[in-house]
C-alpha cells in the first residue's frame, strides 16, 4: 500500500509499505477518511529528521502520517472481544497506544498512560494517511450509522478536543463562551457550543475565519487586532464578563485575554499547544475565583459521547472540511494547509 510520510522542510513523500496484519488484540482498518490537523505541520515544517529525533527516535524512522482516522474494520487478530471491534464495523480511532492496564488507560485516557504513551498514531506509529491502518482493538470507537466517515475523522482529533473542552468547562446553554482562534478546533468549539444553546463570541484576526465562525453559529465576532478584546467582551456581557473562555490559538496575548475577559467564578480552558503565559495572580485569578483548565484531546468515552451528541443534534460537521484530497495530491494538500487557509482538509478513500 502507499502512505504519506513527512520528509521535513515542507516536503512529503508517498512511499510503499507492506499491508498490515493484525496481531493479538489488534485490528486492521480500511481507512475511508483521514483528517489533516494543525499539529501535523510541526513535523511537515521541521528540518529533515529533527522532529523524530526530538521525540527520541532515529532521525530516519519512516512513519505514515495522519492521526484523525476513520474507517471500517477488515481484519481482527486473536483475543479481540467482539464488543470492542468486529469485521465490518464502522469505527473512529483514539490515536494513542498505552499499556492498557493502568488507571488512565482503563478509563480510556491512553495518552495519559503512567508508563508513557507507547505510540501516537501518525507521529511515532503508522497513521491513517494510507489505505490500511493497524491499531489495538481498544482504541476503536464506534461511529454511528448516521455520521459520515469524514465527520468521524474530525471527531478523532480536533472536533473531539473541542467537545472535551466544553465538557471540562461544564458549559450550559444559558451561558456565554468566548473562543479565541477560529481554526479547526476553535471553529468546532463554536459549532458544538452553539448547538448546545450557548452564546458564542468568536475572536480571530482573519476576516475569512470570522465569517466561517458566523456561519457555524457564533453570535458576535471580534477582531482583537482592531479593538481591545477584553473591553469589547465586557461591553457585550453587560460589564460582567463571560462565563467561560477557550483559547485555541496558543497566543500569549489571547491566553491572557481569555482569563481577563471572564466574570467572577469564570473558567478558562487552554487547548492550544506550547508557549508560556504570565498572569498577575491576585487580580487575574485569586480575587475573582477564576479556574484555569489545561485540556489535552479526549478519552475513548468522550469520543463516543461527542459522536452521539453530533448525531442526536444532526450537526453538519462535514462542513468543517473545505478541501477533500486523494493520496496522490498530498504535496498540494499540505502546501495549502501550511498557508494558514481558513479551512481544513481531509484525505478520502473510495
Amino acid at each position: 500500500m502507499k502512505g504519506i510520510v513527512f520528509e521535513g522542510d515542507r516536503k512529503v513523500a508517498i512511499e510503499s509499505f507492506d499491508d498490515p496484519t493484525p496481531g493479538p488484540g489488534e485490528v486492521v482498518l480500511e481507512i475511508r477518511a483521514s483528517g489533516m490537523c494543525g499539529s501535523d505541520l510541526k513535523f511537515y515544517r521541521a528540518p529533515p529528521g529533527q522532529a523524530m529525533k526530538a521525540l527520541g527516535f532515529s532521525s530516519d524512522k519512516r512513519v505514515i502520517a495522519g492521526h484523525e482516522p476513520c474507517g471500517v474494520v477488515v481484519a481482527v487478530g486473536s483475543h479481540v472481544n467482539p464488543k470492542q471491534a468486529r469485521v465490518g464495523q464502522r469505527v473512529m480511532v483514539h490515536h494513542y497506544k498505552g499499556c492498557g492496564a493502568c488507571p488512565h488507560c482503563s478509563t480510556g485516557w491512553q495518552q495519559l498512560c503512567v508508563e508513557g504513551v507507547a505510540e501516537v498514531y501518525g507521529v511515532t506509529g503508522h497513521g491513517a494517511h494510507a489505505r490500511y491502518m493497524k491499531c489495538p482493538a481498544n482504541t476503536c470507537v464506534n461511529l454511528p450509522e448516521s455520521l459520515s466517515f469524514e465527520t468521524g475523522a474530525a471527531i478523532s482529533c480536533g472536533t473531539g478536543t473541542a467537545w472535551g473542552a466544553i465538557q471540562r468547562l461544564e458549559l450550559k446553554g444559558d451561558q456565554t463562551l468566548v473562543i479565541f482562534g477560529q481554526g479547526p478546533v476553535g471553529l468546532s468549539t463554536t459549532q458544538l457550543a452553539a448547538a448546545l444553546g450557548a452564546r458564542v463570541i468568536a475572536l480571530d484576526v482573519s476576516p475569512a475565519r470570522l465569517a466561517r465562525a458566523k456561519s457555524f453559529g457564533a453570535h458576535e465576532l471580534i477582531d482583537p487586532s482592531k479593538v481591545d478584546a477584553v473591553a469589547a467582551i465586557r461591553e457585550l456581557t453587560g460589564g460582567l464578563g463571560a462565563h467561560a473562555s477557550l483559547d485555541a490559538s496558543s497566543s500569549p496575548d489571547a491566553r491572557r485575554q481569555a482569563v481577563q475577559c471572564l466574570r467572577t467564578w469564570g473558567k478558562a480552558c487552554f487547548v492550544g499547544e506550547g508557549g508560556q503565559l504570565t498572569l498577575d495572580v491576585s487580580p487575574d485569578l485569586l480575587r475573582r475565583q477564576i479556574t484555569v483548565i489545561g485540556h489535552w484531546t479526549f478519552s475513548t468515552v468522550g469520543q463516543a459521547e461527542c459522536a452521539k451528541f453530533i448525531a442526536d443534534r444532526n450537526i453538519d460537521v462535514d462542513s468543517l472540511f473545505t478541501e477533500r484530497w486523494t493520496l496522490d495530491q498530498a504535496d498540494e494538500a499540505y502546501k495549502l494547509f501550511d498557508g494558514a487557509s481558513s479551512g481544513k482538509g481531509v484525505f478520502v478513500f473510495h
